[in-house]
């Protein structure tokens, strides 16, 4: 039996791990454990040493900001130097009051005393970051480090366009902003997506990701990715006049031109900041960014000097936590989700906990490779993250060993909803299923890609009527569209007798279509309208496309090896094949010879065009069919193979682009005679 464990062990364990964890979270931008686990390993170092003084050291977490500058950033001393705050980690009312209670004290007040006025913040979960301006000019950006130490980081600052580089009627010799650098959660979520389409590392939460871009080296990466910046202090000043209060410096600080957050208020006694803190957390996954709390200050800066400061942090100043956004729990599974497109998503079944203000037992993966990336495994402890409206998920694994061998998850063969073939294109990163029309996970999206303008057109056939039909077990395949009768669509929640007879109009009448809207209708994977009228023209027959081989794909004009597999891919399914039959069987038609006219040759075969602005007469719908119908082919974009750019009233870069490479352009009138020398001028 092994001996327990002494007080002094304990404190030198815990000053160990909370400088291994503060130096991969300030220093290398890649935090090994949620702040929540963080502070309690904080607070029990600081129980222990005030129950052992003589436990107590000079380079205690405890007793110093924790902080290191970046090899390749200079580093820049604080004139003043940039402290921390306390942190109250009780997140109920008693929080407020326990602050209160501690500033009333020292300022031996009674009673009969009236209550402090303070000034009540968001805590921003972001980087703090000191703005130094002489004479209005921005000068230097620094970094607070370890509160004496920082880097300079002007070069990204800079980036950063919410920061003013010269501050409105001011002329102060020095006068030092302190604020926070911060990444909207729009803006953090758009840039994990394109890591992870481009296969690169992500980042675990806004904060991180803020973090990681200010302290590049290289000042073009900040640039390609939006912060923002709020203003909430003071650090050194020297000829400028600072308002008696710290709302008052706000406001004044607002009035220069700096961005100061407006979810402030002057709150009176602990009953007002408590208040504050309920108001703000039921806003709170409303908010465009993250917050980690509430900062209450004492507003008036003659009382803040009196309470003064505690070893590292002021005495008249607190933050006031909210339940993390963070939390360690275990991974009990790995299921997969099918999505409305047929996207497989891995989802981790979590033992249940509470984060982000709400109990989560499942969280996303994202995908195969970035758990891999993330070295996840069933039963590892990991950190699940919440933040607003955000689907919760795994952001990493708590370092350790595991007990024994765990294999890596694997993506499955066949689709768990309806056991088609699972697809990953070659270098993709998403596992897709190839069920399409048959899979009851898609079956809303087929619906209505089916029924859209440019497929079969089906009017009156929206989001909310499909959500009636699958929902209500009235469709669960797209022939059975066809068995809709008036009786069956008017017993539907706010579907009248005339709209069902008009849909019931509507779907007879899409049965009359054409070979390219249809092939375009089933919704195969990269078949787009431009490709379903190539296939038409080439094979002729639906029989044809169903039975090419991918070679004979390959044949097809601007069909290459991801097209032509996802097409062989789709019609290998035997559901999909007896879904096109079961359709032709339902009364879908074509006119018979009209894959022998698209394969005609056609006067504006191998022409590339390019539409751009508006046309007087024809919408752009029109005219690309018009265009289409000759032979040509339309573009989105110019390039060296674009024969005829077609520029309207408002044409933009394509026009310029254009020009530039000396490509013809033609008006309307030029198009209209270009088509009557081709057969098939329009009307005027």
């Amino acid at each position: 039996m092994s001996a327990p464990v002494t007080p002094e062990q304990r404190a030198a364990e815990l000053r160990r791990l909370l400088q291994a964890h503060a130096h991969a979270y300030y220093v290398l931008d890649a935090p090994t454990i949620p702040d929540a686990e963080y502070d309690k390993l904080f607070q029990e170092l600081q129980a222990l040493e005030a129950a052992h003084p003589e436990l107590l050291t000079p380079d205690s977490p405890t007793q110093r900001v924790i902080g290191a500058v970046l090899d390749g950033l200079t580093p820049v001393r604080h004139t003043v130097p940039m402290l921390s705050i306390k942190t109250e980690t009780d997140t109920t009312a008693a929080g407020a009051v326990k602050f209160d209670t501690s500033v009333r004290n020292a300022l031996k007040l009674t009673e009969a005393d009236p209550p402090v006025r303070y000034c009540a913040e968001l805590k921003f979960d972001g980087l703090a970051i000191n703005l130094r301006y002489e004479a209005g000019e921005l000068v230097q950006a620094a970094t607070r480090g370890d509160g004496e130490t920082g880097e300079d980081v002007t070069h990204t600052i800079r980036t950063i366009a919410a920061i003013p580089k010269r501050l409105k009627r001011c002329n102060a010799p020095v006068l030092e902003v302190r604020g926070e650098v911060f990444m909207r959660r729009d803006a953090f979520e758009a840039l994990n997506e394109r890591q992870r389409e481009a296969g690169a590392k992500t980042f675990v939460n806004p904060r991180n990701a803020a973090a990681g871009v200010v302290r590049q080296l290289d000042a073009n990466i900040a640039r390609q990715r939006p912060l923002a910046f709020f203003a909430y202090g003071l650090g050194d000043v020297q000829g400028w006049d600072v308002p008696a209060t710290h709302s008052g410096t706000l406001d004044a600080l607002a009035t220069l031109g700096l961005p100061v957050n407006d979810d402030r208020a002057v709150e009176a006694g602990a009953d007002g900041l408590a208040a504050f803190h309920q108001r703000i957390a039921a806003q709170r996954d409303a908010l465009p960014f993250d917050i980690d709390g509430v900062v209450y200050k004492v507003d008036d800066r003659a009382l803040q000097q009196q309470l003064g400061f505690k070893t590292r942090e002021p005495r008249w100043a607190v933050a006031h936590k909210y339940p993390a956004q963070e939390q360690v729990t275990v991974l009990r599974a790995i299921d997969i989700q099918v999505g409305r497109t047929g996207k497989l998503t891995p989802v981790a079944k979590l033992e249940p906990v509470f984060v982000g203000g709400t109990t989560v037992s499942n969280a996303t993966l994202h995908n195969v490779f970035e758990l891999r990336r993330k070295g996840v495994r069933v039963g590892d402890q990991v950190i699940v993250r919440r933040a607003g409206d955000v689907i919760p998920e795994v952001v990493g694994r708590v370092p350790g060993e595991r007990a024994g061998y765990v294999p890596n998850f694997r993506m499955p063969r066949q689709c768990p909803v309806c056991g088609s073939a699972v697809l990953r294109e070659r270098g993709g990163i998403d596992h897709r299923c190839t069920g399409g029309l048959f899979c009851a996970a898609q079956r809303k999206q087929a619906l209505l890609h089916f029924a859209g303008r440019r497929a079969m057109d089906i009017e009156g056939l929206g989001d909310k009527l499909v959500d009636q039909l699958v929902d209500g077990g009235l469709i669960r395949t797209l022939p059975e569209l066809y068995k809709l009768g008036v009786a069956k669509l008017s017993a539907l929640d706010r579907m009248a007798d005339k709209s069902a007879a008009n849909l019931v109009q509507a779907l007879d009448k899409s049965k009359q279509t054409t070979l390219p809207r249809f092939l375009y209708a089933l919704g195969i994977r990269h078949v787009g309208e431009t490709t379903a009228k190539d296939l038409a023209r080439h094979f002729g027959q639906l029989d044809k496309v169903m039975d090419a081989t991918y070679e004979q794909l390959l044949e097809v004009p601007d069909v290459g090896p991801v097209v032509a597999q996802s097409i062989r891919t789709f019609f290998e399914q035997p559901h999909n094949r007896e879904v096109a039959e079961q359709l032709r069987a339902a009364g879908v038609t074509w006119p018979e010879h009209e894959g022998a006219e698209l394969a005609a040759p056609k006067p504006l075969a191998g022409q590339t065009f390019v539409l751009t602005g508006t046309l007087p007469t024809l919408t752009r719908d029109e005219a690309k069919e018009l265009l289409e119908a000759q032979g040509a082919k339309v573009a989105g974009s110019v390039s060296k193979k674009t024969n005829y750019v077609v520029a309207g009233e408002e044409a933009g870069s394509k026009l310029d682009k254009a020009q530039q490479l000396g490509i013809t352009i033609l008006d309307e009138a030029g198009l209209r005679d270009l088509l009557a020398a081709a057969g098939a001028a329009p009307d005027a």
